[in-house]
């Protein structure tokens, strides 16, 4: 109608930018100045170790003071050897959680947890497999799993950066 057109030309975001300045898409001044973003690399990769670390030391650390509950769920879902397999999921998220903070083995840690994360994933968040009242959380938890082990093999990938013992190691 002629009223939303009115409307729509005269709250146009085009039309209200200021003329005195030249208007710049936000994309643009990050192509402008690549270095922008580069100035804040060292301390961004400790943030994301830290932010990946906070979600496997605590979880970590939690199987280890309920052991027999960990046991006990890693049983009922049929895999076998489950006091070894809680063994080595509490011994790899507190030890890969603190490899993460530290910047230590960055790589090789974050390559173990990304296959871990994935293979829990699909043991513990199987949501083909679901219940239908249960199949939305599974998928949400699954495909959280998934985007965790991404972000970790970035970190394979791109390693911990400058502010990391494997940083300091290498210099």
């Amino acid at each position: 109608t002629p009223a939303f057109a009115a409307l729509t030309c005269h709250f146009s975001p085009v039309s209200s930018f200021p003329r005195t300045r030249e208007y710049i898409p936000f994309p643009a001044l990050i192509t402008k100045d690549p270095s922008m973003l580069n100035r804040y690399q060292a301390a961004l990769s400790l943030v994301a170790r830290l932010l990946l670390a906070a979600l496997f030391l605590p979880a970590g650390l939690s199987k280890l003071f309920g052991f027999a509950g960990t046991v006990g769920y890693i049983a009922s879902v049929g895999l076998p050897l489950p006091t070894l397999g809680a063994a080595l999921a509490v011994a790899l998220e507190v030890l890969g959680g603190m490899a993460l903070i530290a910047g230590y083995q960055t790589r090789w840690a974050a390559l173990l947890m990304a296959l871990f994360t994935v293979v829990a994933g699909v043991f513990f968040h199987n949501f083909w497999a679901a219940p239908a009242e249960a199949m939305q959380m599974q998928q949400i938890m699954f495909m959280k799993n998934l985007a965790i082990a991404g972000g970790l093999l970035s970190l394979t990938a791109f390693g911990p950066g400058a502010l990391s013992l494997d940083a300091k190691r290498a210099a």
